[in-house]
């Protein structure tokens, strides 16, 4: 018997992970729309411009980026054995079933998108279709299907948007405010305000960044939980992580980049080049997921 659609799936830790992030990021820009008023920003245009981009972020951003990376959904008949799979999963979860995308490239990986259970799509590229056999299918799919039942699509694209305006504010300080270098008829406390708009806007941004990139990496562990429940077999997710690790390194770059915008939604980043910027990642080692999903494995075959 399937659980409530309130309940199912959902992982406590994350939702307590989420209302953190919101919380503190909303504390944050609180107190930045305060030294722009104290700057001499007009609070009325800053109010206004800020409350225009959200509604644009909320409503529009994964029409937009569904759009750039060029997915088109897909009926029944064209692809009967995701649309199969979507349906299952969500008849066990008791969930609505999303639009059903595919994005062709070679690159195998998913990734869901959309505010609410309700206006959700589930995108699989044609690299991953041809890619895994049909239980590893399974496993990604209830992967991104976990995402909708925790609504942390929707709480990321909410998160990103003050990280972005922030960087907005950072990028319009500097073009209009001349690169400080005493414009002409400009005061000394003007050349400070906007000394000082910039670096609260880059402390910001730089705030912003660590507090989604901790967030991002605890939803790919609770998604990884959440399939693993799902389906009933965390080792036909690990292998599918495995062979989409293992085939990343083949796909053309141009496929990569057009990607890598998106790549906090992807269920493996869209690059596979090590460097020191991996600290600050917005997913896991992989090592350490292959690692959690092996212990849920044990775990289910003791209580079998």
């Amino acid at each position: 018997m399937a659980k409530s659609r309130s309940s199912f799936g959902k992982d406590t830790g994350l939702q307590a992970r989420m209302l953190l992030t919101l919380f503190l990021l909303g504390l944050v820009y609180v107190v930045f729309v305060g030294a722009l008023i104290a700057a001499g920003a007009a609070a009325g245009v800053i109010v206004v411009v800020a409350l225009g981009l959200l509604i644009v972020q909320l409503y529009s951003s994964d029409k937009i980026a569904l759009a750039t990376l060029g997915v088109k959904e897909v009926s029944p008949a064209q692809e009967p054995e995701l649309h199969g799979i979507v349906e299952r999963l969500c008849l066990q979860a008791d969930l609505p079933k999303p639009r059903v995308c595919v994005m062709e490239t070679p690159m195998p990986n998913a990734f869901a998108m959309g505010r609410s259970q309700k206006s959700a799509s589930v995108t699989a590229t044609r690299g991953i279709l041809e890619l895994l056999y049909s239980a590893e299918l399974e496993g990604v799919i209830g992967h991104e299907l976990t995402h909708v039942i925790n609504r942390d699509v929707m709480v990321m694209t909410l998160a990103s948007f003050f990280a972005t305006l922030a960087a907005l504010i950072a990028q319009f300080t500097l073009f209009f405010g001349g690169g400080f270098g005493g414009g002409y008829g400009r005061s000394n406390e003007e050349e400070e305000g906007i000394f000082f708009v910039l670096i609260v806007s880059v402390l910001v941004y730089a705030i912003s960044f660590l507090l989604l990139r901790a967030l991002s990496r605890y939803r790919e562990f609770a998604a990884d939980r959440g399939s693993a429940v799902l389906t009933g077999r965390p080792s036909a997710l690990a292998s599918a992580l495995l062979k989409i690790s293992g085939s990343m390194e083949r796909v053309p770059s141009e496929d990569l980049r057009k990607a890598e915008g998106m790549s906090a939604f992807f269920i493996l980043p869209a690059r596979t080049k090590k460097s020191l910027m991996n600290i600050f990642a917005d997913h896991p080692p992989l090592e350490q997921r292959l690692a959690a999903l092996e212990r849920l494995e044990s775990q289910l075959q003791h209580a079998a």
